[in-house]
């Protein structure tokens, strides 16, 4: 019996920073496929400026995020959802050829993504204050309120569940998100950016 072998999909390879992809300033760096040793493809690496302009990106997208009427910023999230599950496929084979994760854990993990996504997007709803008993008759406020911009940082073993379960909380929230993947595993990001 012989097996087909699977070729990584036609994808991005650029930095993905203010809506738009830029090549890295500091070159590429090959992505291997750990199962063969092969170079799958190879991806923009980005320096100090590229990482402050995603910074600055995020931060002058931060009062629009946050401002935006719940009931939108929930259905885009659900969307994000509905688009992870469509291209589910793909997905799950870029991290098999990335990772080397066995392609059924690798759709398993894609629909971890996909619940997740809708979990947060409910869980946004739910974000409610406090008034808390104090002294002399008075009353604390507790108001729950987007901080601003988060940084995130992912492993390589759950290249693409580590991201969503970080930006998919923030984003709920009303936070905007700068993400630095995995350096071995970068393609599983880049895809669920397209």
């Amino acid at each position: 019996m012989t097996t087909k072998r699977q070729t990584l999909p036609e994808m991005h390879t650029d930095l993905f920073i203010n809506g738009k992809w830029e090549k890295g300033s500091k070159g590429m760096r090959p992505v291997i496929n750990p199962a063969t040793g092969e170079t799958l493809t190879e991806v923009s690496k980005g320096d100090k400026a590229a990482f402050e302009r995603a910074i600055e990106a995020a931060k002058q997208a931060f009062p629009v995020w946050s401002g935006m009427e719940l009931r939108e910023r929930v259905k885009i999230l659900h969307r994000a959802a509905d688009l992870i599950e469509e291209n589910a496929d793909k997905l799950a084979l870029i991290m098999t050829l990335e990772q080397g994760k066995p392609l059924a854990e690798s759709k398993g993990e894609i629909q971890t993504n996909v619940n997740n996504l809708h979990w947060n997007a409910e869980e946004a709803r739910r974000i409610y204050g406090e008034t808390i008993p104090a002294p002399n008759n008075h009353k604390y406020e507790v108001r729950k309120q987007p901080v601003g911009v988060v940084g995130a940082i992912t492993p390589w073993n759950f290249p693409s569940n580590m991201i969503v379960r970080k930006i998919g909380a923030a984003l709920a929230a009303g936070c905007t998100v700068v993400l630095k993947p995995a350096g071995n595993t970068p393609l599983s990001a880049i895809a669920i950016f397209e």
